[in-house]
């Protein structure tokens, strides 16, 4: 795979010369360092890194819940001054209010912004079918299972019809066939709805199996180093998970970003 030359052709999100620096027990630490990245209409971007790389943080970011020490986030060459609801935000433990059932959590973000009632449950409806939750829209969190959970919560994103979806490890808590699944509802979601996806992972083969662009960052202080344009995601929409998985081209991937990020541990 050649790394990509960027270009700001069709760009969602641009990240310029981005640096971040807090103080810690210890002194000042840098997070990130000079961080560029231009994030293209929908592309699926999966980000790499080992432990403590800054990857949340780059997607705090872009959220708009953190502002850089340096340099600047951009939407639409747009400043990012705070969280916004274009950029829609999946966390590992699910966001949902545990008062609500399901059908009110996904439906949270429509009544805040002054919808009809009619438009509100026509939307919600469409969100909560896509995900895969009919017949569960009157249950409460504690209810459902650790996927239905994300399924909700990721129907509460959608819902507002965001131009951008920051997923920061989503499935890292879930059981292996779960999160194969969830993989797979994902992928699908975004071939129909074309949103910009912008996710992290630990696991390489989560990241191939899902990116059109895998972003590897190093240790501390986050830097990206390399970048690879994949397609396999496209491969295995129309073949298994496993035939895609085990091809030579698909191997060499794995382990030349397995020694990028083993090197920097």
């Amino acid at each position: 795979m050649d790394e990509i030359v960027k270009d700001k052709t069709d760009c969602v999100v641009t990240v310029r010369d981005v640096s971040l620096r807090y103080s810690g027990e210890k002194g000042d630490v840098t997070a990130l360092q000079h961080i560029n990245l231009n994030i293209k209409e929908g592309e699926f971007i999966c980000v790499l890194g080992p432990s403590g790389c800054g990857k949340s943080t780059l997607l705090k970011i872009i959220a708009g819940f953190l502002q850089p020490s340096e340099g600047e986030a951009a939407m639409d060459n747009s400043p990012i001054s705070g969280p916004d609801w274009h950029r829609g935000v999946v966390f590992q433990s699910p966001t949902l209010y545990p008062w609500l059932n399901v059908h009110d959590n996904v439906a949270f973000g429509l009544k805040m912004r002054k919808f009809s009632k009619g438009e509100i449950k026509e939307l919600t409806d469409k969100y909560i079918e896509l995900v895969g939750l009919n017949g569960f829209e009157k249950h409460k969190p504690y209810e459902l299972s650790g996927g239905m959970k994300q399924r909700a919560s990721l129907a509460r994103v959608l819902v507002n019809k965001p131009r951008m979806i920051l997923m920061d490890e989503p499935f890292g808590a879930l059981d292996a066939l779960t999160r194969q699944n969830m993989q797979t509802l994902i992928r699908t979601i975004w071939t129909k709805t074309k949103n910009t996806v912008f996710l992290i992972t630990h696991d390489v083969d989560e990241a191939l199996a899902l990116a059109t662009r895998v972003i590897v960052m190093s240790s501390r202080p986050g830097r990206i180093i390399k970048e690879f344009n994949t397609d396999f995601t496209y491969h295995i929409l129309g073949v298994s998970h496993e035939e895609a998985r085990y091809t030579p081209e698909y191997m060499n991937v794995r382990e030349e970003i397995l020694k990028i990020i083993n090197s920097q541990s």
